[in-house]
């Protein structure tokens, strides 16, 4: 029995190539209607036949029959990871797992009245941040000023930098490190 998955597998390789079935089949030195046949899982390529076509279409055997998932463009509550601390009044959400591998670290701080986020200390980097609700104070080196909501803050990393709640009420701020430090 032929396995569907290859021929459907390399279909879809040979259309996001931009190729024809003829174009395939010229650069693997094979005719149009063995691709056709390959493609409708109609017959089956050799190892070798399929090495060719893999190669032609910018792949290898190891990644055509690799069992990963695709990579994850979307994540919802259930994958945040979240960490609160009584001290410092905030809570804080890793809304992209596993964001240290990437160049950037996003996450969504809470902080209660009277709260902040851990001073950090200078390093090399960038953040950005929106204030969702309420309003804080960022704190970069020796200056400090009021960010509310709907305002953005952007600023290098080569200074102490902290937020504060100054206010009664919570403030939520959409956070972005890079590289990731949080």
């Amino acid at each position: 029995m032929v396995d569907k998955q290859i021929g459907e597998k390399i279909k879809a390789l040979r259309l996001e190539n931009g190729l024809t079935q003829q174009e395939l089949a010229n650069r693997c030195e094979l005719t149009k209607g063995f691709i056709s046949q390959v493609e409708r899982q109609l017959t089956s390529p050799s190892i070798t036949t399929l090495t060719d076509i893999l190669e032609v279409l910018g792949t290898t055997l190891g990644e055509f029959f690799s069992e990963d998932v695709d990579d994850i463009y979307v994540f919802t509550p259930q994958d945040f990871y979240e960490k609160n601390d009584n001290q410092l009044k905030h809570t804080i959400r890793w809304i992209v797992p596993n964001a240290q591998k990437y160049e950037m670290e996003p996450i969504i701080i809470e902080i209660e009245p009277g709260g902040s986020s851990f001073e950090d200390t200078p390093h090399s980097g960038e953040e950005f941040g929106y204030v969702l609700e309420g309003e804080i104070v960022l704190k970069v080196g020796k200056k400090r000023q009021t960010v509310k909501q709907g305002d953005s803050f952007y600023y290098l990393t080569n200074k102490s930098h902290v937020l504060e709640n100054h206010t009664e009420t919570k403030a939520i701020v959409l956070w972005v490190s890079t590289p990731p430090m949080f």
